[in-house]
């Protein structure tokens, strides 16, 4: 199996899903329900882990899979928008310590499409999810930043060690501070450790303010949620900036996602609410 060179689907600086996109008819087969988007999804996802393991699955290849998924959700009646390329354009390819809001599995199912042609970079993810078949094979590959969440000294030392590290051979680093995903942001539960790795490495940070709630969390399984299909999909990529101070470094990334979330009419959780 082998994949083609696939260039850049998102060479602008913003994208909308264009009228008139066709629906998926195995979709209307399986009555509209989501069983088609967690079949469709999962092969991709199953495909991904056997390039993984199988093929060199550069960047080419993470963005043809990643752009599957872009696909998949418009088929379903989706609408995504993407703002701020350009932000990402202006770091010319140089590192960054990317930090957005974490809500649902589409996060990682859909940035690789248009931030892969723009960087390499890799997660930080919990330790646990490399026992996850397929996807350990696909976050090794990416370089994943493993993390146990048992001793919060040792994590920090982890990241601020490996981060630096894939930082020194141009390798952006992208995190959600958050402890787990969810369609309400608490800046409360949102730590500084991206911020205090762009500080010690030295490198910019780009805020991302995501709205990916399209794939609800599931009652029983978190990753079997309900599908919202009203609900439109959001990526926007801040200015890069310098950490000249930590504090407002920080206050700065949370001011950009608070006021994006609340601008796509998402729930905000302030530090000042009961």
């Amino acid at each position: 199996m082998s994949v083609e060179r696939f260039g850049n689907p998102f060479p602008g600086d913003s994208y909308d899903t264009p009228d008139g996109v066709p629906h998926s008819l195995w979709d209307d087969l399986f009555f509209r329900t989501r069983i088609w988007f967690y079949l469709r999804n999962n092969a991709i996802f199953v495909q991904s882990g056997w390039l993984a393991n199988h093929t060199p699955f550069d960047g080419d290849a993470q963005t043809s899979q990643s752009f599957k998924n872009i696909r998949l959700i418009e088929s379903l009646g989706g609408r995504i928008h993407l703002r701020g390329l350009n932000n990402l354009d202006k770091l010319d390819g140089s590192p960054a310590v990317i930090i957005g809001n974490h809500m649902s599995l589409l996060e990682t199912a859909l940035i690789h499409a248009f931030l892969r042609p723009r960087l390499s970079f890799c997660y930080i993810i919990k330790k646990q999810l490399l026992d996850v078949p397929f996807f350990s094979a696909i976050m090794r590959k990416l370089e994943a930043i493993d993390v146990g969440r048992v001793n919060a000294r040792e994590d920090f030392k982890r990241v601020m060690e490996l981060g630096k590290e894939r930082l020194s051979r141009g390798i952006s680093v992208l995190l959600f501070p958050q402890a787990t995903r969810s369609e309400v942001f608490d800046e409360s539960l949102f730590n500084t450790i991206g911020v205090k790795l762009a500080a010690h490495a030295d490198v910019p940070i780009v805020p991302l303010a995501l709205r990916t709630d399209f794939v609800g969390c599931g009652k029983v399984l978190r990753s079997l949620g309900p599908l919202h299909r009203e609900r439109p999909v959001w990526f926007e990529f801040g200015e890069p900036f310098r950490v000249e101070n930590q504090k407002a470094a920080h206050q700065r990334v949370v001011d950009f996602i608070e006021t994006r979330l609340q601008d796509w009419g998402c729930v905000i959780r302030r530090k000042t609410e009961a």
